[in-house]
């Protein structure tokens, strides 16, 4: 996977990723379940292959008149199923497309995992940058409490003037403890997604110092294969198209070889030596005649699966492409956004400017307005 975050240039965001890939639960489930598919595909394999075993066996027999015969046996044996219809080998193809699939599922927790924590901790710088802009303003409210005060104080204005500010000031401090818990709260959920206990998560720098990652003109729309999910339901539908052959297989027999060979003695000790040697070898043809439906059934359900599986990886694809689309979409109005309220911030700047202008000489009254407020230049009195 590309580490595409790391073109944020924020230091503490590349170790908070590094740390969710190498500590979250989800991401360690969804690798235990790549480790259980490998090992059904190594148990697929195994039915290819012949399968040996060993026996040993040793009694005693007692018979009229009183005499006792011992008997030792040991053997060694083998059975093989020829796979000429291939339905063991297209289980093999299947569990091999699963173990694949679910290693794509694994890259798409993952994926999950990274964009969770970028989104998470830019999250945190926005509240951050928020909680500045909070105090700033609180600040600048205790600046009009400290002046409307001397000027109370002085017979210039009333005390019902007075309160207007003051309860300016409150309502610019009320909003102080909300961000202060979105921030705890954040900061606990980003540790926990990364797999720490809840506490307080390091910050590279702010909001706007991140560098927004360029995203190159003239994409081919191949890369939408290369998602996780739709690689996935890929691989979940080349598995279920190999099911119908193995569901096939079924109407044909099934050839199984076996064989044994090893050594029956009455001594122990000549178990191993002199002609005592026995083998056999044999071969089984067992083939379908009336199984009740059960084998039309069969193929039935893995035809209805194929299906299945074709519609998830159509439907995958197109998610895939409104997904790219929606977020095209969402930069591009989001750009225009920012350029909005950029040029309004500069506005209201410009206002304040003006507003300390016209107080500093003498031609309205101390600048005591907020952009949500009744009190406007030149309205203030």
């Amino acid at each position: 996977m590309p580490a595409w975050w790391q073109g944020f240039g924020d230091p503490e965001l590349n170790a908070l990723v590094a740390e969710g890939l190498a500590a979250n639960h989800d991401l360690d489930i969804a690798t235990a379940r790549v480790d259980e598919f490998a090992a059904r595909v190594a148990s697929s394999r195994a039915q290819g292959l012949p399968q040996v075993g060993y026996g040993a066996e040793a009694g005693r027999q007692r018979t009229p008149p009183g005499n006792t015969n011992d008997n030792y046996s040991a053997l060694l044996s083998a059975s093989w199923e020829l796979d000429l219809w291939g339905r063991i080998r297209r289980e093999n193809e299947a569990a091999r497309a699963n173990l694949l699939a679910t290693e794509q599922a694994r890259l798409g927790v993952a994926l999950t995992v990274v964009s969770a924590v970028v989104t998470s901790y830019v999250t945190l710088l926005d509240l951050d940058s928020r909680l500045a802009i909070a105090n700033a303003t609180l600040r600048g409210r205790q600046e009009s409490v400290d002046v409307f005060q001397m000027r109370l104080d002085g017979g210039v204005v009333s005390e019902f003037e007075m309160m207007q500010v003051t309860a300016e000031y409150e309502s610019a401090a009320s909003a102080i403890p909300a961000l202060e818990q979105a921030i705890a709260l954040q900061e606990n959920a980003l540790s926990v997604l990364i797999g720490r206990n809840p506490g307080p998560i390091a910050r590279g720098g702010k909001l706007q110092t991140l560098v927004l990652p360029a995203i190159p003109a003239g994409l081919p729309s191949e890369l939408i294969a290369r998602r996780p999910d739709i690689l996935q339901a890929e691989q979940q539908l080349v598995s279920a198209n190999a099911l119908v052959g193995a569901a096939k297989a079924l109407y044909y027999p099934s050839i199984s070889l076996t064989g044994a060979g090893g050594s029956v003695s009455t001594e122990l000790d000549d178990l191993f030596s002199g002609p005592t040697g026995v083998w056999s070898f044999a071969g089984q043809l067992l083939g379908p005649i009336f199984a009740g439906g059960a084998i039309d059934a069969a193929n039935e359900q893995a035809e209805a699966r194929r299906e299945q599986a074709l519609s998830a990886y159509r439907k995958a694809i197109q998610d895939g492409f409104r997904d790219v689309e929606d977020a095209l979409a969402s930069i591009q109005s989001s750009a225009g956004l920012v350029a909005s309220l950029t040029r309004r911030v500069d506005a209201l700047k410009h206002a304040v400017y003006l507003a300390r202008e016209r107080y500093d000489n003498g031609y309205s009254d101390y600048p005591c307005w907020t952009p949500n407020a009744a009190c406007f230049p030149p309205n203030c009195r």
